[in-house]
């Protein structure tokens, strides 16, 4: 008899998602009243799965519907009219972890008994993957390598070892890539709107003292909710504070980031370069100068691309269908005056 040495395949590792903070149960007068979900605009079915696993039945949407998973970031207007026309629904999830898409729906359906929840740190470990991508490309020199026709005499390229990284936001992301960046013995310093210090971070600053951190920055990397009082965070003024040979990252939001100063920053040297994964506008359009600027790399808004995000959001679906259902344990709580 001949032994069977074929190995047995190795269990896929696939990403988990990740909070900054763990879920609390809502009081039962808060919660809202369980009941058939509807999944919108179309019946995908991993998510309908989803809400099977979390105890849930799918129905087409009628008065009887309490619960709703909106799938699209595209039809924010859809949205609005299903919640016009079926005010009974105490529960809405949103598929992505940004809800700057429906902020209009947030501020007109803040009430009592309705319950928003996003996809906020369900994909922060793909992203903060993508972050730390574009910062070793950066670092690497690896916009301009990609480009060349003829072999390089000149030496250039900086190793992360060592260096200073502001990373502004203190979500899942900022958590996740605090995590990838340990081994390279960065120093941390998390910008945010809370005085709460970040575990693992060499110092926590307000935002109201960005302008203090951002001279000594080699990498900043942008990981905030972009909200009304974060638009275009990032300006003029920021962008004349940081290093000429520092680097910005961007994963979170292109309406943080002013792209006419960040152009001109990129063409006056004032800053190495950036590495963008989001824009504003939004798609880029063909000509517009940062695709003609040399050291900017931009990649169009895939850091986290579908195959990664539906297992990730499918089972946040399920966590917070039977949140729904169950103990009222909802994950990734939106709140609405806030915008995330």
């Amino acid at each position: 008899m001949t032994a069977d040495n074929t190995a047995a395949p190795a269990a896929v590792r696939q990403h988990r998602a990740v909070l900054a903070v763990e879920a609390e149960a809502l009081p039962a007068d808060e919660r809202p009243e369980p009941g058939p979900i509807a999944v919108m605009p179309t019946e995908e079915q991993t998510f309908v799965d989803a809400v099977h696993a979390g105890g849930g039945t799918v129905a087409e949407l009628s008065d009887a519907t309490r619960g709703l998973v909106w799938l699209t970031y595209l039809d924010a207007r859809g949205l609005a009219e299903t919640l016009e026309t079926h005010p009974q629904i105490g529960w809405v999830q949103l598929p992505y972890a940004g809800v700057d898409a429906f902020a209009d729906i947030l501020a007109a359906e803040d009430r009592p008994g309705l319950i928003w929840t996003s996809a906020k740190g369900a994909y922060a470990q793909p992203v903060a993957e993508h972050a730390l991508a574009l910062t070793l490309a950066l670092l690497r020199v690896l916009p301009k390598r990609v480009v060349a026709r003829s072999w390089a005499t000149e030496q250039e390229g900086r190793s992360l070892y060592g260096l200073r990284v502001v990373i502004v936001g203190a979500g899942g992301i900022a958590l996740e890539l605090m995590k990838l960046l340990e081994p390279f013995g960065t120093e941390i310093t998390i910008v945010r709107r809370s005085t709460d210090p970040v575990a693992g971070a060499s110092r926590t600053v307000t935002a109201d003292r960005l302008a203090e951190v951002l001279p000594d920055a080699d990498v900043v990397v942008i990981a905030a909710a972009l909200t009304g009082g974060t638009r275009y965070l990032f300006g003029a003024p920021e962008f004349a504070a940081m290093k000429e040979t520092a680097y910005l990252v961007n994963i979170a939001r292109g309406g943080l980031v002013d792209s006419d100063a960040l152009v001109a920053a990129l063409a006056s040297g004032a800053i190495a370069g950036a590495g963008i994964d989001v824009t504003d506008p939004e798609p880029l359009p063909d000509g517009h100068p940062l695709w003609d600027e040399p050291n900017c790399l931009i990649t169009p808004h895939q850091a986290d691309t579908p195959e990664m995000t539906a297992p990730l959001l499918a089972e946040r679906i399920r966590l917070n269908v039977h949140a729904f259902l169950e103990d009222g344990r909802f994950v990734g709580v939106v709140d609405p005056p806030e915008g995330y």
